[in-house]
């Protein structure tokens, strides 16, 4: 388990690179915002972005309580903050069947492969984290729900 200590270097928030895919810089800043959002709220993550050939756990993490979450996190970009995003345009709205049910597979594969070394947990949860910034990647709203599936 990675301790959340401020001074560890891959928890330092990387600021947005000027190249590359704009989708992926903007997805690692709700990831970041997230992280952020879970440590003020008393988690430790324990992993972020773990890639399996299936696909990828934004983040893990765990409370004092024993709860052991992964977190599917969405992120969208406000292009005109004062009128707000539509439906459609809502980061959770975007979170289909198909992920959570491939969410929780990989959530199995990852707890199988570090029995030995994570945390023991008493419950596991699911959560989603949608995350809407504004266009100078300004959070603007953040929507938390806790065991979302």
């Amino acid at each position: 388990m990675r301790d959340a200590d401020p001074t560890n270097e891959r928890d330092r928030p990387v600021p947005p690179r000027r190249r590359g895919d704009p989708r992926r810089r903007l997805g690692a800043l709700g990831e970041q915002i997230a992280a952020e959002h879970l440590r003020r709220l008393g988690f430790v993550i324990v992993e972020r972005n773990v890639r399996t050939r299936h696909g990828e756990i934004d983040l893990i993490a765990v409370d004092g309580k024993g709860t052991l979450v992964f977190a599917e996190v969405k992120t969208r970009r406000a292009s005109n903050p004062r009128r707000g995003l539509c439906p459609e345009q809502q980061p959770l709205a975007w979170l289909k069947h198909s992920q959570r049910s491939r969410l929780r597979r990989l959530a199995q594969a990852w707890l199988y492969e570090t029995a030995a070394r994570r945390p023991r947990a008493r419950t596991i949860r699911f959560d989603a984290i949608g995350v809407i910034v504004d266009g100078r990647d300004r959070l603007l709203r953040l929507d938390h729900i806790e065991g979302a599936w």
